[in-house]
């Protein structure tokens, strides 16, 4: 009787280890998705950012030739100086 104990213990406790086992795994395997998941979340926040120096960039382009092309125009006398 005791040997039928000791085995249904030892049965349970394997049992409980192969669970613990397959959890261990899943585990590592959603780390490692979250791992990537951080990654590619950094990857587009980088590429936000580069777009958003380009807008800059850009507007500063848009901006200096606005500027010029006011002088021109001031000293072709075609635009009012109020303006």
């Amino acid at each position: 009787m005791t040997d039928n104990v000791e085995n249904l213990i030892l049965e349970h406790l394997r049992a409980l280890r192969g669970g613990q086992d397959r959890i261990e795994h899943e585990l590592r395997e959603v780390q490692a998705r979250l791992s990537s998941l951080e990654a590619a979340v950094v990857g587009m926040h980088r590429d936000t950012v580069h777009t958003e120096e380009d807008v800059v960039r850009q507007q500063l382009s848009i901006d200096h030739i606005k500027e010029r092309i006011h002088r021109i125009e001031r000293r072709l006398d075609l635009r009012d100086e109020a303006v």
